[in-house]
């Protein structure tokens, strides 16, 4: 029996030690990579600057701006909807950071 591997070997070759290793190394980079995504921010306007939006790569809202003009008590709805959208945009944004990033890792079931 080869050092570090199973009887009847695997190919022969397999060693459990460099696999383990291998392992921590790729979760420390992932640990990394989202350390590095969650401190990013990510900003989104809509309806031409009348709603901003501001959430850091953890989808924690940091910051919301709404222009008094887009205001109206007769079209709450419309307010709502840019709302939502501008929110949602931004959060379409960190999931496209953390599909790029940690999609390098090519693990099955992590996109």
């Amino acid at each position: 029996m080869a050092r570090g591997g199973f009887p009847g070997g695997f190919g022969g070759g397999f060693n459990m030690n460099q696999l383990m290793k291998q392992a921590k190394k790729m979760q420390e980079e992932m640990e990394k990579s989202q350390e590095n995504l969650a401190s990013q921010t990510f900003e989104s306007t809509t309806g031409g600057g009348a709603v901003y939006a501001k959430v850091n790569g953890s989808k924690e809202l940091l910051e919301i701006k709404i222009q008094k003009d887009v205001v109206d008590p007769d079209d709450v709805e419309m307010l709502q909807d840019l709302i939502l959208t501008c929110i949602n945009d931004a959060l379409k944004k960190v999931d496209a950071a953390q599909a790029q990033e940690l999609g390098k890792y090519n693990i099955p079931g992590l996109r």
